[in-house]
């Protein structure tokens, strides 16, 4: 049985019987504790699990996106210094050569 069933047997429109509110609780009691009611207790449980699941994954993806920011910071900033260091090498190389002596023997 459903709700729908109900306010057809019961030839009401469905938003009259929203309306009765005793009669809702007393038909939820009822079909509560029986299969349909199980089910639906299983069905809400499995959602709110899923939904957990979902903000859990998302905290997840927010968690690794922050860390791939920083790396990525990170990593721009050593190019730039790497960057730096071979112009600065290439320039003092060029600029100084110093002969190599033999050494002496005594």
């Amino acid at each position: 049985m459903t709700r729908n069933n109900l306010s057809r047997e019961a030839q009401v429109s469905r938003a009259t019987m929203n309306r009765a509110g005793d009669i809702l609780a007393a038909w939820d009691a009822q079909v509560g504790g029986g299969p349909a009611g199980t089910a639906a207790r299983r069905r809400d449980h499995d959602l709110g699990r899923i939904e957990w699941d979902l903000k859990a994954s998302r905290a997840r993806c927010y968690e690794l996106q922050e860390q791939v920011d920083a790396a990525a910071t990170v990593i721009a900033a050593l190019a730039a210094e790497n960057d730096a260091l071979r112009r600065q090498a290439t320039e003092t190389a060029s600029r100084t050569i110093t002969p190599l002596r033999r050494p002496t023997e005594h």
